[in-house]
This record gives structure tokens, sequence and C-alpha cells, in this order.
């Protein structure tokens, strides 16, 4: 355990931030399964608004760093190509 003043309060952000990142990436694994279990019964519609639910997610957690920007765009991306194609058949 770290000895001075400053070191013990670093700790205990470091401790706060990683309790925060990882509420954050919990979410958004919630909200992607939410897509993806759409996807699997192919209901267009409620895809759709999942898909749309799960992108807000995705930016708020690469805005706070939770989530690395591009790997956001990335998941995004992919459901939003899954969604398309449920919706087109």
């Amino acid at each position: 355990m770290a000895n001075h003043k400053s070191a013990v309060k670093r700790h205990r952000q470091s401790l706060e931030r990683a309790a925060r990142n990882r509420a954050a990436r919990s979410r958004v694994k919630n909200a992607v399964k939410e897509v993806r279990a759409a996807i699997q019964r192919k209901d267009g519609e409620k895809a759709a608004d999942a898909l749309s639910a799960a992108a807000s997610v995705l930016g708020k957690a690469a805005r706070k760093g939770a989530l690395h920007r591009r790997k956001a765009a990335r998941k995004m991306s992919r459901l939003a190509r899954a969604v398309n194609g449920v919706k087109a058949a």
C-alpha cells in the first residue's frame, strides 16, 4: 500500500475510476446484447430501436474514456450493418 498522503489519494481515485469504467463497459455490453437478441429474433423494428440506444451508450462510454473511440465506432458500425441486414430481409 502507498505510504504518502498523495499516493493514498491517487490509489483511491484509481479505484473510483476503475469502478466507473467497469459500470460503463457493463452498460455497453448490455446494450449490445439487446441489439443482438433483436437481430436473432429477426425483429427489425426492435433492433433499430435497440441500436439507437446502444449507439448512445457506446458514444458516452467512448467520450468518458471507458472505451476506445475506435472500438466504439467499430461496434456501432457492425451492429448497424447487422440491423440493416435484418431490416432488408
